[in-house]
């Protein structure tokens, strides 16, 4: 009972450690990233960029999906770089799942040490302000760390195999799970990250964390155009187009995933390096900027 209870634990330490670095970043450079994105409609490789580089910051494409709805409905932006951005911001997710996925652990420490020194001392100022980004940055890696730690001993636990040995031979039951996991936590990283930690701790196979990670991305796509039901149809548009994306994506790499995945095996066979690539192989394939049509 107290593994599963670390297990969560470390589970909702991670959602929100996401959460704090998102809300934080918004804050302190919120006006500047809408700035950003506003001003990147000049061609759609910039559009696609401005995508990429403002979800690695706030670390949720959702959270870019809402801005750029916002800004299309109010006449801002035209549909086809919003659609650009919005294709950017799966990559600049998959980017980050990438950097986290290394072995940080010698990094949390200090972003939590530095990120709490600079939020007491300073904490009404934009430093100060910052220091809990790094807080939240800190608890991301962390959070980690401790999931890996907490499933070791669930690998050998009858029960816990039972269950998930649930979730194997199913991909699209495998995926509705990824798309509700998501839906909860309001967060694709975290949903990707712990799926490729317990992917790499045996818990789950191969198999199925893959489609896990493709019910993350649809689950993804469905918040921001839930979120955006009551916005003028301009901003139904644009979340709309990014699920239907995601929606093909899936459904392809669905019916490629035995082969897919062993592509990734004899690319790296490492289990956690496996997932992280196929995140950033469902992101990147035929999404170029410039394939979104007038």
């Amino acid at each position: 009972m107290q593994t599963l209870l670390n297990l969560l634990a470390g589970v909702a330490l991670l959602v929100w450690g996401t959460h704090i670095v998102r809300t934080g970043i918004l804050r302190i450079y919120g006006g500047d990233l809408r700035r950003v994105l506003r001003q990147s409609v000049s061609n759609r490789f910039a559009a696609f960029a401005a995508g990429l580089g403002v979800t690695a910051l706030i670390q949720s494409s959702t959270a870019t999906a809402l801005i750029v709805a916002s800004f299309v409905g109010q006449g801002l932006i035209a549909t086809a770089p919003a659609l650009a951005v919005m294709l950017g911001a799966d990559v600049g997710t998959s980017l980050m799942v990438l950097v986290f996925s290394f072995d940080l652990s010698w990094l949390s420490p200090l972003l939590i040490f530095a990120g709490v020194l600079l939020f007491l001392t300073l904490e009404n100022t934009m430093l100060g302000r910052f220091g809990r980004i790094l807080i939240g940055l800190g608890l991301i890696i962390m959070a980690l760390q401790w999931i890996m730690l907490s499933a070791k001993p669930l690998t050998q636990a009858t029960g816990v195999k039972v269950i998930f040995g649930s979730l194997t031979g199913d991909v699209m039951l495998d995926m509705l799970v990824g798309a509700a996991f998501t839906f909860l936590s309001y967060s694709s990283l975290a949903v990707v990250l712990l799926t490729a930690a317990l992917a790499a701790s045996k818990v789950i196979g191969v198999h199925v964390a893959l489609a896990l990670v493709l019910g993350a991305n649809l689950g993804s796509g469905l918040l921001a155009m839930l979120n955006t039901l009551r916005s003028p149809p301009e901003a139904r548009r644009v979340t709309l187009g990014n699920f239907l994306f995601k929606l093909i994506g899936c459904i392809v790499f669905a019916l490629l995933l035995e082969q897919t995945q062993t592509l990734l095996a004899s690319f790296n066979p490492d289990e956690n390096r496996m997932i992280v690539h196929f995140h950033l192989l469902f992101s990147s394939p035929n999404r170029s900027p410039a394939s979104p049509s007038d």
